[in-house]
């Protein structure tokens, strides 16, 4: 009953100090309140057994009472109940433009490169609720794989269907797969408008220059975060395909160009980062998900329920009862 009940004015309690006084003044002067009459014998009178004169003390106890609820209610208890209401403002749009060239499928990162992305990747997605994600592949040419949506699912059912295939062309156009994304985000009306660029390798192939690209980020207020996917020195990749389309593979040397994905990321107001392996690659989108947050604001009403007034009643309830008793059963005692 008094679970989750507090008390607004506590000092009050400190009244309780006055009850065991009270109670010792009642004890000390229970004699004198009733009347005595001394006679020599009582030969010749009827003598009854009353009970009446025995159960005299309730009344104050009905007293003692009252007072105890009444410095309960003067301690003002009351319970509350509080609710919240989030109101999220504009989310953030985000494109990831991913490279999905042979080298994706490298094994310096577990269990290749382009696998241990879509996994970090999927987790990121999961973690904004309240932004639209697209999704960007390029190798030596670029499209949209899914544009810009609230829709989760969707975005997560097409990550997990990204796979290296003989359909788009050869080599990394990072041009082109920057100026898809810009072209998929540019008309955007959320807050903050952002492109995560991931590569693996040098722009060797396409026709848009990755500094024209970064241009027309800048225009449309889009920051890009670029991330170099691959580990230092040599790795294990593709080299050919065998004729049951299976690879081939032999250790190369990772080549990515950092001067570009840097002067990319500056330009537009974003961040480079360097993968060197799935630990590092986590941490990288754990990083940007801190740095790109979508503004949420929390009310909270708090509704509160005075518990005095029962209280209150019941004292006043038990000081009449002692009243009609005092007046009534108790009169010729008094």
């Amino acid at each position: 009953m008094l679970e989750g009940v507090e008390y607004l004015n506590k000092e009050f309690f400190w009244l309780f100090l006055l009850l065991p006084l009270a109670i010792l003044w009642y004890v000390l002067k229970f004699k004198r309140q009733t009347a005595e009459l001394k006679m020599s014998s009582v030969k010749g009178f009827k003598i009854g057994g009353s009970i009446l004169p025995k159960i005299k003390p309730i009344l104050f106890v009905f007293r003692l009472l009252a007072l105890s609820f009444l410095i309960i209610a003067l301690a003002r208890p009351r319970t509350s109940d509080e609710t919240t209401k989030t109101k999220t403002t504009k989310g953030i749009d985000i494109v990831m433009a991913i490279d999905v060239s042979a080298s994706m499928l490298a094994k310096d990162l577990l269990p290749n490169r382009l696998e241990a992305l879509k996994k970090v990747a999927s987790e990121f997605i999961q973690g904004r609720p309240n932004d639209r994600i697209g999704l960007v592949e390029y190798a030596g040419e670029s499209y949209t794989k899914t544009p810009i949506t609230s829709d989760k699912a969707i975005v997560l059912r097409s990550l997990r269907d990204i796979k290296y295939n003989t359909i788009i062309e050869g080599g990394t156009a990072i041009g082109m797969g920057l100026a898809t994304a810009v072209n998929r985000i540019k008309d955007s009306k959320a807050k903050s408008k952002v492109i995560i660029l991931l590569t693996d390798g040098v722009n060797n192939s396409g026709f848009i220059d990755p500094k024209i690209a970064s241009e027309l980020a800048v225009e449309y207020g889009i920051k890009v975060y670029t991330i170099g996917l691959g580990t230092n020195g040599m790795a294990l990749s593709p080299y050919s395909i065998n004729r049951d389309r299976s690879f081939q593979y032999k250790r190369v040397q990772v080549e990515i160009d950092e001067d570009l994905l840097n002067e990319i990321a500056d330009v537009t107001g974003g961040r480079y980062f360097r993968a060197t392996n799935n630990k590092k690659l986590k941490e990288i989108y754990d990083e940007i998900n801190k740095l790109e947050k979508t503004e949420i604001e929390e009310i909270k009403y708090t509704t509160y329920d005075e518990k005095y007034r029962p209280l209150v009643l019941i004292a006043l309830g038990l000081m009449v009862l002692e009243a009609i008793l005092r007046f009534t059963v108790f009169r010729s005692f008094i």
